[in-house]
């Protein structure tokens, strides 16, 4: 109800407003002034207002940033993104200074050089030193800000060590999905025409490439049975046809892959890329380590996202057909953040930051930042839980049954040696 009358009210002084200057303008045109004309008075009074609004202006500007300090951010929690923070707090103290010069001469000369007729403006159409100055000024500042910009970027950029951590995301409308590399420490190969319903990432093992070729095979069966016996219309039956021409196209390129896959685990053995997939952990969960360098792997099924952490001033796009990537610290976790912004419910958060479909908002998934004996425990729990679970171990061998009538021989000798004594 407040509110409502308080929006009343507005209304009303804006509409009781326009009325004033309704009457101002036909009382006006009653003492036949024109409306150009302006009187010296005026002027004056339209000067000291200029005047009246810089404090004003400045002050309303300091009451946003005061008022508002809360909703920003809060300090970055990795590496780089206290990089990214200097260099935005070294733009935005430049562009503070600027503001408020400019804003101080705008207003103060507007003031003081109120109209008067009997001073003639100077008019200067062209003077070199000050193109020059104008020109040079603006262009040294701008060269700072990229020299720093660029040896951030560098730095932010550069490829991860060796020994990093490696975590590849997986966008698809509309979730994402964390995949960590096994007992291996190294993470398999992958290819999409692999997707179904039980590898929904596409890694390739033997396994997961004979599961697809079986489905494959099941589906041409199917739809060559319904082509041979099923009466359909003409345009049911192209697009049937093709279909199964689809798919048969699509076995020949999983045929292929599987000839490669061969030969590169004959060329290669261990250390090939298809030997890694089957101890991969596949989860809904984001977790890393604090202090540990991380390489972020980043793919997409159907259209492009952006893997967006705020809090980690990380982002990197999630584009289909290539893997991005982006390396990053994290310096503070979960807990200790949760104590910074005194909010026992805080969760860093992984993002999509394009908006990629109807249900782009739900692209969320929390990261968990623990220390590293934290995150140990968890990944050895994880990875109990592989993509394909090993091979059961064989089952010993039975020792074969005595022979029935060799032992009822040995039974009865026995037994007649016995009744002999």
């Amino acid at each position: 109800m407040t509110k409502l009358l308080i929006l009343i009210v507005v209304v009303l002084g804006i509409l009781a407003v326009a009325q004033l200057a309704r009457v101002y303008e036909l009382t006006s045109r009653l003492r036949g002034k024109r409306e150009e004309d302006i009187s010296d008075s005026d002027n004056r009074f339209n000067a000291r207002l200029m005047w009246l609004f810089l404090p004003v202006y400045f002050g309303f500007f300091l009451w946003l940033c005061i008022a508002y300090k809360d909703k920003m951010l809060p300090v970055a929690a990795s590496e780089h993104g206290a990089e990214t923070d200097w260099l935005m707090d070294f733009n935005w103290w430049i562009l503070i200074i600027t503001f408020i010069i400019t804003n101080i001469l705008l207003f103060w000369f507007a003031g003081k050089y109120v109209y008067s007729k009997d001073r003639r403006a100077f008019w200067q159409p062209h003077n070199n030193k000050l193109e020059l100055a104008w020109t040079i000024a603006p262009a040294a500042v701008l060269a700072v800000i990229i020299i720093y910009g660029l040896n951030s970027w560098a730095k932010i950029t550069a490829p991860a060590s060796p020994d990093a951590i490696q975590v590849e995301l997986y966008a698809r409308q509309f979730d994402w999905t964390a995949r960590y590399p096994g007992a291996d420490g190294n993470l398999g190969a992958t290819d999409f025409r692999l997707i179904n319903g039980t590898n929904a990432l596409g890694i390739v093992t033997r396994e997961s490439v004979a599961t697809r070729l079986a489905e494959l095979d099941a589906e041409i069966a199917t739809g060559d049975s319904v082509l041979a016996h099923a009466i359909l219309a003409e345009t049911k039956h192209a697009e049937l046809t093709e279909q199964v021409g689809r798919m048969r196209r699509n076995k020949q390129r999983i045929l292929n892959l599987r000839t490669l896959m061969e030969q590169d685990i004959t060329e290669k053995g261990v250390a090939s890329p298809y030997m890694h997939g089957a101890d991969d952990i596949v989860i809904k969960e984001f977790h890393l380590p604090v202090r540990q360098e991380v390489k972020v792997l980043i793919r997409s099924q159907d259209v492009i996202h952006s893997a967006y952490l705020p809090h980690l001033r990380a982002q990197m796009n999630a584009v289909p057909g290539m893997t991005t990537t982006i390396k990053m610290t994290p310096t503070i976790t979960t807990d200790s953040m949760r104590l910074i912004t005194k909010n026992e419910a805080f969760d860093f958060i992984l993002l999509c930051n394009k908006i990629c479909g109807a249900s782009h908002y739900n692209m969320q998934m929390p990261l968990v930042v623990t220390d590293a004996a934290t995150h140990d425990t968890w990944y050895a729990e994880a990875m109990k839980k592989p993509f394909q679970a090993p091979p059961a171990p064989p089952a010993p061998p039975v020792a074969p049954a005595p022979d029935s009538t060799a032992t009822m021989a040995a039974a009865n000798t026995v037994a007649q040696a016995q009744s002999t004594r």
